[in-house]
């Protein structure tokens, strides 16, 4: 036998071991939801996993499309890429969870807790997050229109380059978030807590901002037009032209 035939008798078999092993340690579709459990790539669409421990579970491409994880725990787990069209994860423990390219419409995340977790570039329009603690969480890129964070707790996140347009922020707690370059045309953040935000670069065009807190945020280079701060409180911010705002100013930057 030649070398370069038994060569490749070796690699062939090591690739087949490799793929015994691998399947051996690939969890089936079928398999109960329990913590860590595998379901990468599954099809659970309209299933119901309310109050369901699936803590770290592998949800990697998975279809949730209007499954009912209510009440779930689902801490470190990993959805990216999965499909959550009409999905509720209301009330759910999802702390640290992976939904890095997530997409679908409709999802509802409403009382969840999802602190440090992580929704770069996902595709979620109509996502509902009210009421829900996102503090650290990571938006970069992300696909929100239409989206309401109303009443969220936003303090520290990273939204930075995401498409927010005509989302609803109102009474949103978002201290120190990252908001630069954003795109929020005509999106609502009444009453919004946006103390020592930075909105570098925004686009803010019709944004309401009706008595939002914006004390020492950052505006530099953010596009205005049509914006409104009516009662909105403007003190020390750092406003489109790099002046920085009076303290005390109010309604506009002085």
């Amino acid at each position: 036998m030649s070398k370069n035939a038994a060569t490749c008798l070796i690699n062939s078999a090591l690739l087949l071991v490799l793929a015994c092993i691998t399947q051996s340690l690939w969890a089936g579709c079928d398999d109960p939801p329990t913590p860590g459990v595998n379901w990468a790539g599954c099809d659970k669409s309209g299933a119901d996993l309310r109050q369901l421990d699936l803590s770290s579970a592998v949800l990697t491409e998975a279809n949730l499309s209007n499954a009912d994880l209510s009440g779930a725990r689902l801490v470190e787990a990993d959805l990216d890429s999965a499909v959550i069209r009409g999905t509720k994860f209301d009330a759910a423990r999802m702390k640290g969870c992976r939904l890095v390219a997530a997409k679908g419409e409709g999802a509802s995340f409403i009382d969840a807790v999802l602190d440090e977790s992580r929704f770069s570039r996902a595709k979620l329009p109509n996502a509902v997050f009210r009421n829900a603690r996102l503090g650290d969480s990571g938006f970069y890129e992300a696909q929100l229109e239409h989206a309401d964070f109303s009443g969220a707790d936003l303090s520290g996140a990273n939204l930075e380059s995401a498409n927010l347009s005509q989302a609803v922020f109102d009474k949103a707690d978002m201290e120190s978030s990252n908001l630069d370059a954003v795109n929020l045309e005509r999106a609502s953040l009444k009453g919004a807590r946006l103390h020592r935000a930075k909105l570098n670069g925004a686009n803010l065009q019709q944004a309401d901002f009706t008595a939002a807190d914006l004390t020492r945020a950052s505006l530099r280079e953010a596009v205005i037009d049509d914006a409104v701060f009516t009662d909105a409180e403007l003190g020390d911010a750092t406003w489109v032209e790099y002046n920085r705002c009076r303290s005390g100013s109010v309604g506009r930057c002085k």
